[in-house]
């Protein structure tokens, strides 16, 4: 994907990929297996230095994760 907006900090390529992951929070979102942290990266294709990005999550999202497990 190119963005003129966007530049890699390390090597000033423009190219870039974006992907998206999620985490467990604190201690009862671990135990129950729980993604409640969500995060976006952006990736240069040149030289791989990855950004992540904190993405706030839905309750829905959180539930629907619960029961999904």
């Amino acid at each position: 994907m190119e963005n003129s907006k966007y530049q890699c900090p390390k090597c000033n390529n423009r190219e870039y990929i974006t992907d998206e992951f999620r985490a467990t929070g604190g201690f009862w979102t671990k135990i129950f297996d729980i993604q409640s942290k969500h995060f976006t990266t952006v990736t240069c294709t040149k030289c791989s230095y990855t950004e992540i990005y904190k993405i706030k999550s839905s309750k829905l999202e959180n539930v629907f994760d619960f029961f999904t497990n």
